[in-house]
C-alpha cells in the first residue's frame, strides 16, 4: 500500500504504514477517524472466484492493497480476473483440480509475492489444513486460526464443542454413520422428520430433509455424494428437523487480542432446497432482549474457541423466540452485505485488519443497528422449470444502478458481465442485490423496484420468483419460516398472468410504447410534415389471452391512456425504441418495465410477471380474434434432461417396468445432484445416455414403450 504525503507530495514507502479506521465513543460509521499504524499487507491473493472475489478486490483497492486473482480454465475471461492487478492460472475447470488444490494457491502466492490469502467462502475457506499450509510457507491467512476452524468449522465437531460449552443444541447423532441402514435406524430413534447434513457442508450442498425411511435411504446416498464432490469430505450427520423453524444467525467479529463483538442478526428463513434465497437484517422476529441473549451466547462460544476473524453463529429459532445452536460458519457469509449496510462496517476490511494484527477499533456498546437491509440472490436457474440450472452466455446483463439517495441504498455484488458465460462447473449465482432503507417496508419496496430494473438475457434467471416473493403478503408481514417457499409455492413457481394493477401497468406501457413507435415511423416517412399525431386513437392491447381496450393520446409531452372502466393514467418517460427498459412514471409513481421486441409485439416484465403484449388497431383486433390458437404437443413418453448437466447415474435398464415416481436417473449441474423420476407407469424402451455423458437441455435420456 502506498500513500502520498499531503504536505510534501512525496510517496510514503510501502510496509511502513497502514490506514486504520477508528471510532469515537458513540460509534457513527459515517464519521471515521483515521490514524496511522505500522505494517499492512502490500499484496493479497484471493483464493476464490465470482462475486466474492470481486467483492474482496473492491475493498483491497479501497485500502491501497494490490490483489492477485487465481482462475481455472473455465474462468480465464471472468470478471474477477480482469479486476485484479495480477492473475494466475491454476488448472482445469473442476474445483477439485483447481480452486481446491492448496499447493497451487501457495505456488501462486510465491510467484506473485502475495503476503496473505483471503479465501472468500466455500472452496478452502473452512479447511483447517489450508491456513496451516499457508503459515508453513510464511503466508498469512485472512480468516480464523486453524484451531478455531477445527473446533467450529466442522459441523459435527462444532456441535460437540457447543455441547461441551453447555449451549443448547438440536437433538441429533454426531457419530460416524456406517451406511443407509444405520442412517435409517438413527432417524427412527430421533423421530421424523430429520435433517441429513454434510459435516463439511454449506450453501445447501449435501443436505436433505427426510420424512420417512425411504427418504433417509435415498437422502443419505445423495448427501454423501454431493458432500464428496463439493467438499472432498463425504461425512454426514443426522439431527432432528424442527418444524416451522426460522433461520437466524449472529455475525461475530474477533481479533487476535481476545476481543469479540456481535454485529446483530440476519434472518435467512426464505430458503429453497436448504439454500438461502432471501436474507434480511435485522430479523422481524427478534426483540432487543432476544437479540442480546443470542448475541452474547454467540460471543461466548466464539471466545471459547479463540475465534479471531469474521464468523457466523447460526441458530434455529421457534416462533416463540426460543432458539438452538445449529452450527458456526468460520468464514465470511454470502449474506454479509446486509450486516454491512445496517452497521456501516466493511467486514472484508475488518478481516484484513485483524489478520494484520490490529485490534478492533470499537467495542460492543459502539455497535448501533440503523435501518433495514434486504438481499436477494439472483441465480442462473429457471423458476418455471423447478429452478433447474441454466447456463450460457449473458447476451444482456444490466443491473440497476448502485446508488444511495433519498434514504435508499441499492448495492449489487456480482462476478459477471454482459457477454460473459455462466458455466456448469460452479454455483449458479449471478449477483446479490441488496437494498437498505429506514424501515423494512421501504427496503422491500426498494428491492422490488430494483428487481424490476434488473435486465438479464441469454439465460433463464430467478428474478420473476424473487419479485413474487417481495410482493407476497406473508413475506411482507414478516410471518416467516424455512418452509415458506414449500408452503406458499407447493406446486412450484408458475408463470403469473397479469392481473389487477400489474395488468393495468403492463397494458398502459405496451400502448405507450406502440404510440412512440408509431410517432417515430410517421416522422421517418415524412407524413404530417414530421409532426406527431396528437388526436386520440383507440387500441386493443392483448396481454396473453386478455384484451384491454384503451384510448391513447399525446398530451403536453406525456402519454395519456384511458380505459372504459378504469382510471386515466398519465405516463411520462424518455423511452426510445432501442431501450430495453421503459423507465418513467405512471401518475407520478416510478415504474420500470423491461421491454424485449418480438415479431409484431413485445415481451414485457414487471412485478414478477412476464407476458407477451400485442397492440392492435380496432380493425387488426377484429381479425386477430378470428385466429385459431395452436395447441402445443406433449411427449409424455420421454425423459428429457431438464437442464445442461452431467449424467451421474442411470437407475433403470431397457425392458424394465417402472412406476410413476421411481428414480430413473441422476443429473448433476452446478454442484447439485438432481433426481429425475418417471412421471408415468411404463416399460423402458431405449436408454440414450450413459453415466458421464454431458447433456444439453431437453436431450432425451430414455424412452418408454
Amino acid at each position: 500500500m502506498i500513500l502520498r504525503s499531503a504536505a510534501s507530495g512525496q510517496w510514503i514507502p510501502p510496509r511502513q504504514h497502514s490506514i486504520v479506521t477508528s471510532y469515537a465513543k458513540g460509534y457513527d460509521p459515517g464519521q471515521p477517524r483515521t490514524t496511522v499504524k505500522p505494517l499492512m499487507f502490500k499484496r493479497i491473493l484471493i483464493a476464490n472466484r465470482g462475486e466474492i472475489a470481486c467483492r474482496i478486490i473492491k475493498t483491497a483497492r479501497k485500502m491501497g492493497i494490490s490483489t492477485v486473482a487465481v482462475y481455472s480454465d473455465a474462468d480465464k475471461d471472468a470478471l474477477h480476473v480482469a479486476m485484479a492487478d495480477e492473475a494466475v492460472p491454476i488448472g482445469p475447470p473442476p474445483a477439485a483440480e483447481s480452486y481446491l488444490v492448496a499447493d497451487k494457491i501457495i505456488a501462486a502466492c510465491k510467484a506473485t509475492g502475495a503476503e496473505a490469502v483471503h479465501p472468500g467462502y466455500g472452496f478452502l475457506s473452512e479447511r483447517e489444513s489450508f491456513p496451516k499450509a499457508l503459515a508453513a510457507n510464511g503466508i498469512v491467512f485472512i480468516g480464523p486460526n486453524p484451531k478455531a476452524i477445527a473446533a467450529m468449522g466442522d459441523k459435527i465437531e462444532s456441535k460437540k464443542a457447543a455441547a461441551a460449552a453447555k449451549v443448547s443444541t438440536v437433538p441429533g447423532y454426531l457419530g460416524v454413520i456406517e451406511d443407509d441402514n444405520h442412517a435409517v435406524a438413527i432417524a427412527e430413534e430421533i423421530g421424523y422428520p430429520v435433517m441429513i447434513k454434510a459435516s463439511a457442508g454449506g450453501g445447501g450442498k449435501g443436505m436433505r430433509i427426510a420424512y420417512s425411511k425411504a427418504d433417509v435411504a435415498e437422502g443419505f446416498a445423495r448427501a454423501k455424494s454431493e458432500a464428496k464432490s463439493s467438499f472432498g469430505d463425504d461425512r454426514v450427520f443426522i439431527e432432528k428437523f424442527i418444524t416451522d423453524p426460522r433461520h437466524i444467525e449472529i455475525q461475530v467479529l474477533g481479533d487476535k487480542h481476545g476481543n469479540v463483538v456481535y454485529l446483530g442478526e440476519r434472518e435467512c428463513s426464505i430458503q429453497r432446497r436448504n439454500q438461502k434465497v432471501v436474507e434480511e437484517a435485522p430479523s422481524p422476529l427478534l426483540d432487543e432482549a432476544t437479540r442480546k441473549k443470542m448475541g452474547e451466547q454467540a460471543v461466548a462460544l466464539a471466545k471459547a474457541v479463540g475465534y479471531d476473524s469474521a464468523g457466523t453463529v447460526e441458530f434455529v429459532a421457534g416462533q416463540d423466540k426460543s432458539f438452538y445452536f445449529l452450527e458456526m460458519n468460520t468464514r465470511l457469509q454470502v449474506e454479509h452485505p446486509v450486516t454491512e449496510l445496517i452497521t456501516g462496517l466493511d467486514l472484508v476490511e475488518q478481516m484484513i485488519r485483524v489478520a494484520a494484527g490490529e485490534r478492533l477499533a470499537f467495542k460492543q456498546g459502539d455497535i448501533k443497528l440503523r435501518g433495514w437491509a434486504v438481499e436477494t440472490r439472483v441465480y442462473a436457474e429457471d423458476p418455471y422449470r423447478n429452478f433447474l440450472p441454466s447456463i450460457g452466455r449473458l447476451t444482456k446483463y444490466r443491473p440497476p444502478a448502485e446508488k444511495s439517495e433519498g434514504g435508499v441504498t441499492v448495492r449489487n455484488d456480482t462476478g459477471v458481465y454482459e457477454g460473459g458465460e455462466i458455466s456448469l462447473f460452479y454455483d449458479p449465482m449471478i449477483a446479490k442485490l441488496v437494498t437498505h432503507a429506514s424501515d423494512r417496508a421501504r427496503a422491500i419496496d426498494a428491492q422490488s423496484a430494483a428487481l424490476d430494473a434488473f435486465i438479464i438475457d441469454g439465460i433463464r434467471h430467478n428474478i420473476p420468483f424473487l419479485t413474487a416473493v417481495m410482493a407476497h403478503p406473508r413475506w411482507r408481514s414478516g410471518q416467516l419460516s424455512t418452509g415458506f417457499i414449500a408452503e406458499e409455492f407447493p406446486d412450484g413457481f408458475h408463470a403469473q398472468a397479469p392481473d389487477g394493477e400489474r395488468a393495468a401497468v403492463l397494458a398502459a406501457v405496451a400502448a405507450a410504447i406502440d404510440h412512440v413507435l408509431g410517432e417515430r415511423k410517421r416522422r421517418i416517412s415524412g407524413q404530417m410534415n414530421g409532426r406527431s399525431v396528437t388526436r386520440e386513437s383507440k387500441r386493443a392491447v392483448w396481454l396473453g389471452t386478455q384484451e384491454y381496450s384503451l384510448e391513447v393520446k399525446r398530451s403536453n409531452g406525456a402519454i395519456e391512456i384511458a380505459a372504459p372502466k378504469g382510471k386515466a393514467l398519465r405516463l411520462e418517460s424518455d423511452w426510445k425504441p432501442s431501450d430495453p427498459l421503459w423507465c418513467g412514471t405512471i401518475n407520478h409513481e416510478p415504474v420500470s418495465v423491461q421491454v424485449r421486441p418480438v415479431p409484431n409485439g413485445f415481451d414485457l416484465s414487471y412485478g414478477g410477471v412476464e407476458t407477451r403484449a400485442y397492440v392492435y388497431t380496432e380493425r387488426e383486433a377484429a381479425y386477430a380474434r378470428l385466429m385459431p390458437v395452436k395447441d402445443v404437443s406433449d411427449s409424455g413418453k420421454q425423459i428429457k434432461c431438464p437442464m445442461p448437466g452431467l449424467v451421474v447415474s442411470i437407475a433403470v435398464r431397457e425392458g424394465q417396468e417402472v412406476k410413476a415416481g421411481e428414480t430413473v436417473a441422476v443429473v448433476e449441474a452446478m454442484k447439485m445432484e438432481n433426481v429425475l423420476r418417471a412421471e408415468i407407469d411404463g416399460t423402458v424402451k431405449m436408454i440414450h445416455a450413459r453415466p458421464g455423458d454431458s447433456l444439453a437441455v431437453d436431450a432425451v435420456i430414455l424412452e418408454f414403450a
